[in-house]
This record gives structure tokens, C-alpha cells and sequence, in this order.
């Protein structure tokens, strides 16, 4: 892993721990096994588009498998990636189009589903406002990469699509 994606791994645990620890204190306070989207904290991931904004409902991100909430806004792309994890995305609300290198976008509405391969080159982009949950079935990772498949960080993917990454 390069020193960036450890960097942006760390800040990404850093934010999603947070939410873990809510989560699970809510639990042994005799809280149910769940929650509504309305009960959910979202703040902006580092390495993520601002316009990104994800809450970790249960897993620890960092460590083993997860699922993270994500609100994302109308517009909003996160550009060429890939991650050591399967990705499997669970469409809520809201319209989304899926494009994996070498194949045909996919657009998803409400109730859609996809399972992006560990380690495949993709992107994603909400064409309306989306809720979404993503689950990672080891730990969660980013690594976005250039028009050449070179690796490259979030802050120059990001600039492509005219976003900052979340602090």
C-alpha cells in the first residue's frame, strides 16, 4: 500500500470509528440492533468527495468487514477507483450510475444492487440524490487511479471532478 493510501486509511478509521463507538455504546445502553437513516450521524469521509458524506452502521471499517450509510448529493462522482474489498452497493433512494473499466454502466435506482470486484477499476456518480449503503466484506480501502490506471491521490482524482475530499 503506498504511504498515501495508508495516510488516507488512517483519517477515513479516524472518521469512521467515531460512528462505530456511537453505535456500539447505543447497543449496551439497551438500545434495538438497528436504526433509521433519520437516527444516523453522516459526516464527510477523508479521501471521499465532500459531497459523500457516510455514517458506519456496523463493522469496523479499518479492520474487517463493514457497511457504511452514504447520503450522496445530486452530481456527485467519485472518479476511477478500486478497492482490495468486494464492494457490494445497496441503492436506497435516488438514481446512480456504476461504470467498471472495460464495461457497460449500469444505471441504479431505488432497491438496486451491485457487487463491484475487489481490486476492478470503476467509478460511480449519482445522477439524483442518493442514500445508498455500501458493505465491504474485508477492510475498506480507496485507491483511485488516472485515465492510465496509475495510481493517484484523492486530492488530483478529486480536482478532475471539480470536489475536495472530506476532512
Amino acid at each position: 500500500m503506498s504511504n498515501r493510501s495508508q495516510l488516507w486509511c488512517t483519517m477515513l478509521v479516524a472518521s469512521l470509528i467515531l460512528s462505530v463507538a456511537d453505535f456500539a455504546q447505543a447497543q449496551q445502553g439497551g438500545q434495538p440492533p438497528g436504526r433509521n437513516m433519520s437516527e444516523m450521524k453522516f459526516a464527510a469521509v477523508p479521501g471521499l468527495p465532500t459531497c459523500a458524506p457516510g455514517s458506519v452502521q456496523a463493522g469496523d471499517p479499518s479492520k474487517a468487514a463493514s457497511v457504511i450509510g452514504a447520503k450522496l448529493a445530486a452530481g456527485c462522482s467519485i472518479p476511477w477507483h478500486w478497492h482490495t474489498p468486494n464492494e457490494h452497493l445497496m441503492i436506497v433512494s435516488g438514481v446512480a450510475r456504476v461504470e467498471e473499466k472495460d464495461g457497460k454502466p449500469v444505471t441504479l435506482r431505488q432497491g438496486g444492487f451491485a457487487l463491484l470486484s475487489s481490486r476492478h477499476v470503476h467509478q460511480f456518480r449519482c445522477t439524483t440524490a442518493c442514500v445508498l449503503y455500501v458493505y465491504s466484506d474485508v477492510a475498506f480501502d480507496i485507491h483511485y487511479v488516472d485515465g492510465q490506471g496509475k495510481e493517484i491521490s484523492p486530492d488530483a482524482a478529486l480536482k478532475a471532478v471539480k470536489e475536495k475530499s472530506g476532512k
